[in-house]
């Protein structure tokens, strides 16, 4: 056990991520019981994400084009829906890790709307957005329900001999537990971005740290870095960049309300401030500012709601600097971040919070993409992203 904890602890959001407090006080935020497991057949498989892509795909009679982006370690299609003549970009993913799943039903509900929807507000939305979608990027790890996806150390080496003397990458799982990691070994994806987009492994960068670089060893972030070189080729820019995950059960910074999502826009230290010299090459790239807005235009959607669970939202953790998962590579290449984090995880939850918390993330969507859409985002002053209460692990604190 020291060792799981030891390699799941060594960065911040690896850890938030299995976290699981006893039950607090009463509250209007999601409340599981400790370690409790339920049926998560309500959330929808990689067979049914086939078919109802498919299905949205022809329903839109053309509004929506659905490809194969790429293919996972196992051979699964990697799926890429599209919807939107305009020429901004959003590029969304869900499902980086296994294990959550609530963004790719709000993603897939999106697209239908957006797909179906003869609107004035859908027609404007199309007409200034192109929006890119990557439900599922991890499919293999979603069809096990865990975090990593399926892969050995030696399917790496034999894709890259240069790697052949050098220790296993540090985000590699091949301890024992629940997921039987020593059976059946695999990768968090989210930690193999490099902001250099032609980056080819070297060894000298193995192992590697939380803190530095991921090598774009696995096929699942091989195929995310070559859609969005392909937006950036075809567009000049990916606009935004979103990615939705889940974490633990923090609470609001100061109540013993338990927190619905927590958001983000800043995942490495600003390459225009101290500290961040690091990142000097990316430093006329980076908009911190039009992060916080966009964090901004799914916060004030959400809070629109009025006093709800739907209002519990706090900021992520803003200490943190990971350059090598996808928002803070994808930050440094110039596209504005937002970092949903649904608490708990999918089989926390089962059936009794999965309408809710896919509401949240879907309206918290459809907030970004009005404000990306209207230009209203730009008006926002990223000076009241400060003001978005911050997550506590203590309730009251």
């Amino acid at each position: 056990m020291n060792k799981i904890w030891k390699i799941l602890s060594s960065t911040a959001l690896a850890a938030s991520l299995l976290a699981v407090p006893t039950m607090g006080s009463a509250n209007p935020g999601p409340s599981p019981q400790p370690n409790e497991t339920l049926p998560i057949n309500g959330y929808i498989n990689y067979e049914e994400l086939g078919r109802k892509l498919e299905q949205i795909q022809q329903t839109s009679k053309g509004k929506v084009t659905v490809e194969t982006a790429g293919y996972t370690n196992q051979g699964r299609g990697i799926y890429k829906a599209s919807v939107g003549r305009g020429d901004k970009v959003v590029l969304i993913q869900s499902e980086i890790h296994g294990n959550e799943k609530t963004g790719t039903v709000a993603l897939l509900n999106m697209l239908q709307k957006l797909g179906s929807s003869n609107s004035p507000e859908v027609n404007r939305i199309l007409d200034e957005l192109t929006i890119v979608a990557i439900p599922m990027l991890n499919v293999d790890g979603s069809e096990l329900s865990r975090r990593a996806n399926e892969m050995e150390w030696a399917e790496v080496v034999a894709a890259f001999p240069q790697l052949a003397e050098v220790s296993p990458a540090w985000n590699y799982y091949s301890f024992p537990g629940v997921w039987n990691y020593d059976q059946n070994p695999g990768f968090d994806v989210n930690r193999d971005f490099n902001p250099d987009l032609d980056y080819v492994p070297q060894a000298e960068d193995f192992p590697g740290t939380s803190s530095a670089y991921g090598w774009y060893i696995t096929p699942e972030a091989q195929t995310v870095r070559d859609v969005y070189k392909e937006l950036k080729a075809e567009f000049g820019n990916v606009d935004v960049f979103v990615d939705l995950h889940h974490q633990g059960f923090p609470y609001i910074e100061g109540t013993d309300d338990r927190v619905t999502m927590s958001i983000s826009g800043k995942f490495v230290t600003n390459p225009n401030s101290p500290g961040g010299e690091k990142y000097a090459a990316y430093a006329d790239n980076y908009d911190y500012d039009f992060s916080r807005q966009l964090n901004l235009a799914l916060y004030d959607a959400l809070q629109a709601k009025g006093e709800s669970v739907f209002t519990n939202i706090s900021l992520y953790d803003q200490n943190i600097d990971l350059p090598g998962t996808a928002l803070g590579s994808f930050a440094l290449n110039g596209s504005g971040t937002v970092l949903f984090e649904v608490s708990g995880q999918t089989q926390n939850f089962g059936q009794k919070k999965k309408g809710q918390l896919v509401k949240t993330v879907e309206t918290g969507l459809m907030g970004i993409i009005n404000g990306v859409a209207d230009g209203s985002v730009n008006d926002l002053d990223p000076e009241r992203y400060e003001d978005i209460p911050l997550s506590s692990r203590t309730p009251g604190f």
